[in-house]
């Protein structure tokens, strides 16, 4: 009955979603989970994809692999035809009052989540659904927005809505403050393996040139976190995430906080717009103009 049925010989569905993860994450691991494959599964798909459309796909050493051209031209118009399935799919399995949010992890745990209550006694007729957005990626299949901080250069897009400025500043408790007060810097350094760059983005902003010291990584900013409040160390943060724990007294900022070029941010995804996640927009907003100015 469907005999006579093509697709132009299109290349096989499995390759272009493992494509698309892959270059809209940035790594062939992040794509694997996202898709629940192997990293070797990912990559054998993309091979055969560049094999089936004879053209390179990605170049560059495999720890630091770019998109060619090619690779730039094909990743938009997939990723919409695959955000709007997704937007289709979610639409008629819900009753239109479901609301998919991907967050980055440490801004889950130490921002949203706590904050979440007064959202649902706010809207009791809206479910909120938390994925966790991997460190470095922008959007999330299935998604209808993200949360995280993203850069000053994309904050004017209209698919990106500010709620809070970002801020950073080494944070300490008291305890160790008073240990190392010849010079706060010279405590234990903490960081994270999710945003390893913090230290080097503070020093610049702040016209600090830190000495060569060991940084004692952590998996996320989250943990770099609990990890200050236990004593362990010092450890570059953003001010809407300890703005409570400055407040009580549990950590100080020694050198205070800098403007960063970032802003915490939602971004919705393509056609996704919803009741839901407007009337979630508006309460996201009105919670970050709560946020207190922090000390300089």
């Amino acid at each position: 009955m469907f005999d006579n049925l093509t697709f132009g010989a299109l290349p096989s569905l499995n390759a272009l979603r493992a494509f698309e993860a892959m270059a809209r994450t940035g790594r062939a691991t992040l794509a694997a989970e996202e898709l629940n494959v192997t990293h070797s599964a990912v990559s054998r798909q993309v091979k055969a994809l560049e094999a089936a459309l004879g053209v390179r796909l990605f170049q560059g050493p495999k720890h630091r692999l770019t998109l060619t051209p090619a690779g730039q031209d094909l990743l938009p118009a997939l990723t919409g035809a695959f955000d709007e399935i997704a937007t289709a799919v979610r639409r008629l399995k819900s009753d239109g009052e479901d609301l998919h949010l991907a967050v980055n992890a440490s801004l889950a745990v130490k921002w949203l989540i706590p904050r979440m209550g007064d959202f649902s006694a706010r809207h009791p007729e809206i479910r909120l659904h938390l994925e966790e957005l991997p460190s470095q990626a922008t959007a999330h299949r299935g998604a209808q927005a993200v949360v995280r901080i993203a850069p000053a250069s994309r904050l004017t897009e209209p698919l990106v809505t500010a709620f809070a400025q970002n801020h950073t500043g080494p944070v300490m408790t008291p305890a160790l403050a008073k240990r190392f007060a010849a010079d706060p810097l010279a405590a234990p350094r903490l960081g994270s393996q999710s945003h390893p760059q913090g230290w080097a983005i503070w020093a610049a902003v702040a016209g600090f040139e830190l000495s060569p010291a060991p940084e004692q990584p952590f998996a996320h900013v989250h943990y770099a976190l609990d990890a200050a409040l236990a004593g362990l160390g010092v450890a570059i943060m953003s001010w809407p995430l300890v703005a409570d724990e400055i407040a009580e007294g549990r950590l100080i900022a020694p050198f205070g906080f800098r403007r960063a070029e970032s802003a915490f941010a939602l971004i919705a995804a393509p056609g996704a717009e919803s009741r839901s996640l407007a009337t979630f927009r508006r309460w996201l907003v009105a919670h970050g103009a709560k946020t207190p100015a922090p000390p300089a």
